[in-house]
């Protein structure tokens, strides 16, 4: 097994760098922020509006990405999709490195944003149709992983490299995938629904070694296979719409249990608690994301995807909780709680204050738990769930969902401590956590150990 494998982890390996540069994107504002806020060059300076744009706007490029993803992985298949993905990587990372004003910062942050967007769709849905069961979990989980290695490998650049510098060493990743993925094969069930065989066969061959029983794996393929179009009618089926429900339902959860709010706050919380290097305290918080993701890329195939789930949601719940008691404590009055200043906020608090470290512990947990389940489980469930004739659709409605989410949660933040209060706002995260672990409990299906087709299966049965 170990023999046969080799070339199957080459090829999840080739496509994990997408996710790479795609976690790059997502640190790259982080470092550059600061320094952009600080820059010379008036064209070039950013305010707080144009920061909060400058971060954000990423989200709705990879929205746009999550339903062009959606049409071009049925079209192209899951590689070449893939390998166009690093064209707007490349093109966006070059016109922030020319920029000359904001309007260009924004328009490479959105090309890399729709990039980010193609590769979220298309990685999860290559690694689970090339894998065997019995490491899809493993191999899923990296995706996440990756991410978050991205996250971590911006924000320590960061601390050396300026940031036209740091854009340059952003695009190399997708460079190497770009020539990676060019020796690597077609997924086997994308073949078989183009009526390809023998390149079917071919690309087993390549991915489980050749001493597998090639035909036996294509027969079962063939028999899930249904090579007609897919027509909205066809929604009306429970074997399409509840996967679809359940993915959708799982990408809204993982967005408001609250990741980008406390990814938000998570500078300040270490300046408060006398952690006076906020750029170190960044890398401090990736690390502990890329080392409990990487736990949970270890242990998913053991445990199951829903043990994860429930053990991820408890943890973030009651890290929310503390975190809204937190705010409950530190504010001095209710008048102060009501600003819509995430800063003042936070600022108000009693500077001699004890209980700081309540904050960094909370931080520290959350972090860990996301990692640990809500961040890489969604994204492996909604490859494994969806039928074949309808992943294109299927997938780009879920990414769609994510990205909307995540633009919505970072854009209206101050809005809901406005709203809310600051503890409010993290006690209605809690609540979201709550939520998510009940939902899992009733409608998300395990997946461990099975092949697609079972999973496909089980829904048509059910």
């Amino acid at each position: 097994l170990r023999v046969q494998n080799k070339k199957l982890y080459l090829a999840a390996f080739a496509a994990v760098l997408g996710p790479l540069s795609f976690g790059f994107v997502l640190g790259y504002s982080s470092p550059v922020i600061p320094e952009l806020r600080k820059i010379n060059d008036p064209k070039l300076r950013l305010d707080s509006r144009q920061a909060s744009w400058f971060g954000s706007v990423v989200t709705l490029g990879a929205a746009a990405g999550g339903i062009l993803g959606g049409y071009i992985v049925d079209k192209v298949g899951r590689k070449l999709s893939l390998m166009l993905c690093s064209v707007p990587y490349v093109f966006g990372y070059i016109v922030i490195i020319s920029a000359q004003n904001v309007w260009m910062l924004y328009f490479g942050r959105m090309l890399t944003g729709l990039a980010t967007g193609i590769t979220s769709l298309v990685v999860p849905v290559y690694i689970s149709e090339v894998s065997h069961p019995k490491v899809r979990g493993m191999l899923g989980s990296c995706v996440q992983l990756m991410v978050v290695t991205g996250i971590l490998g911006a924000y320590v650049a960061g601390i050396t490299l300026k940031w036209r510098w740091l854009a340059v060493l952003c695009s190399f990743p997708s460079c190497i995938m770009l020539l990676f993925m060019s020796f690597m094969p077609e997924t086997p069930r994308f073949l078989l629904n183009q009526s390809k065989r023998s390149e079917a066969i071919a690309a087993l061959c390549f991915l489980r070694g050749p001493h597998a029983d090639h035909a036996w794996e294509c027969r079962q393929i063939e028999a899930s296979v249904q090579e007609e179009g897919l027509n909205l009618s066809e929604f009306k089926n429970p074997s399409i719409y509840r996967p679809l429900l359940i993915g959708v339902a799982l990408m809204f959860f993982q967005q408001v249990t609250g990741i980008n709010a406390v990814m938000f706050y998570a500078e300040t919380i270490f300046e408060d608690a006398n952690f006076k290097d906020s750029r170190m305290a960044s890398v401090v918080v990736g690390s502990i994301q890329v080392c409990f993701t990487a736990l949970a890329a270890v242990i998913i195939d053991k445990t199951g995807r829903k043990v994860l789930l429930y053990v991820s949601g408890i943890i973030m719940a009651l890290s929310t909780a503390l975190f809204g008691l937190y705010f409950k404590i530190i504010l001095p009055d209710r008048n102060n709680s009501s600003n819509p200043d995430v800063w003042f906020t936070l600022n108000s608090a009693s500077p001699e204050s004890s209980i700081s470290w309540l904050a960094v512990v909370s931080l520290g947990l959350f972090v860990a738990g996301f990692a640990l389940g809500w961040g890489p489980v969604p994204w492996l469930v909604i490859s494994e769930i969806f039928p074949l004739k309808a992943k294109g659709i299927s997938s780009g409605a879920c990414v769609l969902t994510n990205w909307i989410m995540a633009f919505l949660i970072t854009k209206e933040f101050n809005d809901f401590i406005g709203f809310l209060t600051s503890y409010g706002t993290f006690w209605l995260f809690s609540a979201f956590c709550c939520l998510s672990v009940i939902f899992t409990a009733f409608y998300v299906p395990e997946t461990k150990g099975q092949t697609l087709e079972q999973i496909e299966a089980y829904f048509r049965r059910s």
